[in-house]
Order: C-alpha cells, then sequence, then structure tokens
C-alpha cells in the first residue's frame, strides 16, 4: 500500500527535490504541497495524508504555527519536520509540540527513506546529525538530585553498551563490526532493549539516556 506524503514548504525548488527524492523510494508518493504553513489544516483534512513533511520557516505561517494549528484538529497526524534548522530550542520545541521527526535538508535519499520508514511503522526519527544537540539542550533540564537505580530496568552490560552506540546514531551493521558480534546478535539485543524500556524509537531512547544519565556529552 502506498503511504501518502503532503509537502509543506515555500520555496519551489526545495519542493521538487523532496519530489524527485520521494519518486525513487518504493511504495510513496508526494499526493499534495502548498508554500504557506496557513494551508496545512485544511489540505491535511481533505487528503487524509499518512505523513506530512513540514518546513519550519516560512514567509507568512511558520511550521510551528502551522503544526499547532494542525494538531489542535488532528491531533494524531504524522509530522516529519524537514528544516535548516539546528539550534537545539527550535528542535526540542518541535519535538515537545508534537511532531514524530526532525529532518535537515541536506539529508540524504538514504537518511529521508529511513525517516519515513519510521514515522510509517509508527515510530520516531531524529537525524543523527541533530542528536547531539538534542542530548545537550536535554541535559540542561536534568536535575542534579535525580538518580534511579538501573537495575530495574534489567539490562545487561552489553546491552548498555549496544544503547549507548544506537543512541549515538550508530548503525547495527557499525555496531556489530565495531563490537565484533554478528548483525543478528545486535538485532536480538535492540529488540530486547526496546522491550524492556517500552521504548521503540531512537528518539525517545535518547531522550530515555539522557535522563538515566546513561550517556553525556563527553561519551
Amino acid at each position: 500500500m502506498t503511504c501518502n506524503l503532503l509537502l509543506i514548504d515555500d520555496h519551489a525548488l526545495i519542493r521538487a527535490g523532496v519530489r524527485a527524492l520521494v519518486s525513487d523510494i518504493p511504495g510513496y508518493a508526494v499526493i499534495g504541497e502548498a508554500s504557506d504553513g496557513a494551508q496545512l489544516p485544511s489540505l491535511a483534512l481533505e487528503l487524509s495524508p499518512d505523513i506530512i513533511l513540514l518546513d519550519i520557516t516560512m514567509k507568512d505561517t511558520d511550521g510551528l504555527e502551522a503544526l499547532e494549528r494542525l494538531l489542535a484538529v488532528q491531533p494524531h497526524s504524522k509530522v516529519l519536520i524537514v528544516s535548516m534548522h539546528t539550534d537545539p530550542d527550535t528542535i526540542m520545541r518541535a519535538l515537545e509540540m508534537g511532531a514524530h521527526g526532525y529532518l535537515l535538508k541536506d539529508t540524504t535519499a538514504i537518511e529521508l527513506e529511513q525517516a519515513l520508514e519510521a514515522l510509517r511503522s509508527g515510530e520516531r526519527y531524529l537525524s543523527p546529525a541533530i542528536a547531539h544537540t538534542v542530548i545537550d539542550r536535554a541535559l540542561r533540564g536534568v536535575q542534579p538530585e535525580k538518580t534511579e537505580p538501573l537495575e530495574k530496568y534489567n539490562l545487561t552490560a552489553r546491552q548498555l553498551e549496544i544503547l549507548r552506540l544506537i543512541v549515538r546514531g550508530k548503525s547495527t551493521r557499525e555496531i556489530a563490526n565495531g563490537l565484533g558480534l554478528s548483525i543478528k546478535t545486535v538485532e536480538t539485543h535492540r529488540s530486547q532493549i526496546m522491550k524492556r524500556l517500552q521504548i521503540y524509537d531512537v528518539a525517545g531512547l535518547v531522550l530515555f539516556c539522557v535522563r538515566e544519565r546513561i550517556i553525556s556529552l563527553d561519551d
């Protein structure tokens, strides 16, 4: 079944570029587009897209304002922010407002496909290039006195090691090669980690690791 996309960006060349990338990804199609965030709620209601690709900086109604208006009428919409902004406040605000993913505009076709697949599967997606930024921003809100024993999560030392690598943006193959394990073994550990934590997306794992101090900026 085709996954239908709605594209909102005020630059015609950007929209053309995204359409071209999507056309090369099997199972996806852009069914509508607009150059102004003000059009998002009505277009989403009319077209019922599976995923909305939304820019932040636009001339009239910006993406975050459009996101707020959209979620007021369609709270379960899946929105992937596609932006040039890398500042932590903007990224965190978008995620806290309800965006399901954040992708940088200089992304590759492979990463775009990974992001779309994640949202399509009910997960969230965070570009590895900005994971450090999100961790930095999230760490500022960690209360120094908050400490909870990790034993309650029943993770082994190996699983904690793999968890740290996952949130650092390493692929399953990279983790396997780096630790001298098979890809199947890493996939098994990954599945067990997510099941035990009840977190099934990388963005959620990042925030969990920051909160529980499993990672730091100096890792």
